[in-house]
């Protein structure tokens, strides 16, 4: 069984190959026109879901350029796939949608408004019959600070025992963030938890009991502060016992941070720091704060809870070195994991998207680093493992570079890790190349695919991810680095890359550019301060140009602190600015941005451009109306990957 949806008529026009190839199953000779669209494209399926009895699936996909349409099917493929809604609001996101029953569905609007000089998201919820009619608004806005009608609530629970159409939700009510049994079939509603003014988010265990409640430190500024305060209940005590503090820096991250509550064993699992790392403890919530770790490891962080199913059922714990590993904590679903990564073609990772009433059927995605994914739905009555939906079918027919890990050592003997990808069939000697330096910079590069890397390997490019001193998961002495307040450290493991690979033979040293994407943005234009010699051109995608106006912007936003302390003050923030340096500029430089980006301010790209101009230096700089910073339009990121071959074909003498 193979459940296609039709290709939406963008990229149907766009990313045409020659049936001849197809049938033949060659690689397709495609323009770059075409390449640019089918890499370019949203990914088909974006959220996916299965109903309670397992008979139905719904899935959001792309409408065209920006709308979203979830689609409707049946699990067995013996319907027709039915367009069940499409959100084509300007500046609207349908984010997700789960089954409440087995014929409603629950799902989630974001909604981004610029106003008097603010950006704001917003958040929707709403249920509906599984035919489109009949729909239930869950979100309610009581009178309030603007930071409580943004927020439309979350739903924290997917089942109430005994109340077939009732879901647990935390959202605003009278007092602050509460928690309330919500119906979604009629307005109706029941107080659960009362609203606390420093209420953040709520955790319910597998029963659907509220357990845990995180809030907020503030002070008199009204700036949110890093420090925040969690509190349990026990049983069916009433009132909240202090439980642990914690710092959520946008850096870093301190203290016992609780993820998940479990009825079972009566515990708490979270994150904490065990000689420098992150590892995953769990606590018994009967006064005794008894431990437990769970995982904990000496080279990297453990960083991700695996859970699945409709009760969120806790099943294991991931983390990533060259590859990102799961320790099951199931020994059926470890075993299972095990061998569909041995029968599926090329080893790919497993990720579990939902499972129906009582896990008989998952549903779950299969994907490496030359491989986009497909969606499967594993049956485990009759053991059948179908086919339900690629996620990029239109890249079904292109050849991908396998991304290998690499260690190259930094100026000072540090050994940096990261990843290379070639083309495939390349000798990896002597190609134009691409250092791509990731965003964050508290984030870090990993193995799988990546449609950025696959589109300038398939246009003959080498591309190196180095995960630089700054980057998230290496422990706290690495992402200690600051990428801003230590970006010496950072961009100069960056153009270490770029040194690695010409004596290496790997790049052409004519031929070298620098690409990047947010803080990869900012770390592309920085290298031209430290060596305006080493790239040759520098692609700037949504970048921070300087650091003080970085947190100037966000002044206006309860977040104003947390950038502050992010960025730090002194010298480093006028030597750190490439929009304050552009007198050492000699590579070309191409910048986008949106203009709906909360994130970074799109006056970053429109100031580095008047510096460059204003310094003699050649600049493009394109704009996109509307968009955030992710860029997420099938037309605006084609351009993207159009614009930059052509900025790179002609700055490099391709």
């Amino acid at each position: 069984m193979r459940i296609l949806p039709s290709m939406f008529a963008i990229c149907a026009a766009i990313c045409s190959v020659s049936s001849a190839a197809q049938e033949s199953g060659s690689t397709p000779e495609m323009t770059v026109g075409q390449l640019a669209g089918a890499f370019g494209a949203r990914p088909a399926v974006k959220q996916i879901s299965i109903s309670p009895n397992g008979k139905k699936i719904a899935y959001i996909g792309p409408a065209n350029d920006r709308d979203d349409v979830l689609y409707v099917v049946a699990a067995d493929g013996s319907s027709a796939i039915v367009p069940l809604l499409e959100v084509a609001e300007e500046n609207t996101e349908l984010q997700s949608c789960f089954w409440a029953t087995d014929d409603r569905l629950v799902c989630r609007l974001r909604i981004v408004k610029g106003d008097g000089g603010l950006i704001l998201g917003y958040s929707r919820l709403f249920a509906m019959k599984d035919d489109g009619t009949d729909a239930v608004r869950l979100t309610e806005i009581p009178m309030g600070p603007v930071r409580q009608s943004q927020y439309g609530g979350e739903v924290i629970a997917r089942e109430v025992p005994g109340k077939s159409d009732v879901v647990l939700m935390s959202r605003p009510v009278a007092g602050g963030l509460g928690v309330e049994e919500v119906s979604v079939v009629q307005k109706r509603e029941r107080l659960v938890q009362r609203g606390n003014s420093s209420a953040v988010s709520y955790l319910a265990d597998e029963n659907a009991d509220v357990r845990l409640m995180m809030a907020a430190i503030r002070d008199g500024t009204g700036y949110a502060r890093d420090e925040v305060a969690y509190f349990y209940k026990d049983g069916d005590a009433s009132d909240w016992t202090a439980l642990s503090r914690a710092q959520l820096s946008l850096q870093s991250a301190e203290g016992f941070r609780p993820v998940a509550v479990r009825a079972e064993d009566n515990t708490v699992f979270g994150f904490e720091k065990i000689g420098g790392y992150d590892a995953l403890v769990k606590m018994k919530l009967d006064g005794s704060t008894k431990r437990e770790v769970v995982l904990s490891r000496d080279d990297v962080d453990v960083d991700s809870l695996i859970r699945i199913g409709r009760k969120n059922r806790i099943v294991g714990v991931s983390y990533a070195t060259e590859k990102r590993m799961v320790q099951y904590l199931d020994p059926q679903l470890d075993a299972l994991a095990a061998s569909l990564t041995k029968a599926l073609p090329d080893a790919p990772a497993i990720s579990w998207l939902d499972a129906s009433d009582g896990e008989d059927k998952l549903v779950l995605a299969a994907s490496s680093d030359t491989d986009p994914g497909m969606i499967y739905l594993y049956d485990k009555a009759t053991r059948r493992l179908s086919e339900v939906l690629p996620v990029r079918d239109y890249l079904e027919n292109v050849v991908m570079g396998d991304m290998r890990p690499i260690t190259y050592e930094a100026s000072d003997g540090t050994k940096i890790p990261g990843y290379l990808t070639v083309p495939h069939g390349s000798d990896g000697k002597n190609l134009p190349t691409i250092v791509m330096p990731h965003g964050g910079p508290a984030s870090r590069d990993e193995w799988g695919f990546d449609w950025l890397v696959q589109f300038f390997v398939a246009r003959g490019y080498a591309v190196a991810q180095p995960n630089f001193r700054g980057s998230a998961g290496y422990g706290d002495a690495w992402l200690g680095r600051n990428g801003y307040q230590a970006w010496e450290t950072a961009v100069g493991d960056v153009n270490d890359a770029g040194r690695w690979l010409v004596s290496q033979g790997i790049a052409n040293p004519a031929k070298l550019a620098i690409v990047g994407w947010s803080y990869g943005g900012y770390a592309a234009l920085q290298s031209q301060v430290i060596d305006p010699q080493l790239f040759k051109a520098v692609v700037a995608i949504a970048p921070v140009t300087d650091l003080n106006l970085l947190i100037e912007e966000n002044r206006k936003y309860s977040g104003f602190v947390q950038y502050k302390d992010l960025v730090g003050q002194g010298p480093h923030t006028v030597a750190g600015s490439p929009a304050r340096q552009a007198d050492k500029f000699q590579a070309p430089v191409l910048l986008f941005h949106g203009e709906l980006d909360q994130n970074v301010a799109d006056a970053h790209s429109e100031l580095m451009e008047r510096r460059l101009k204003a310094a003699g230096k050649s600049v493009r700089y394109i704009a996109f109306d509307d968009l955030e910073h992710d860029l997420d339009s099938h037309g605006a990121r084609s351009r993207l990957l159009l614009e930059t071959d052509m900025f790179l074909s002609q700055s490099l003498g391709q």
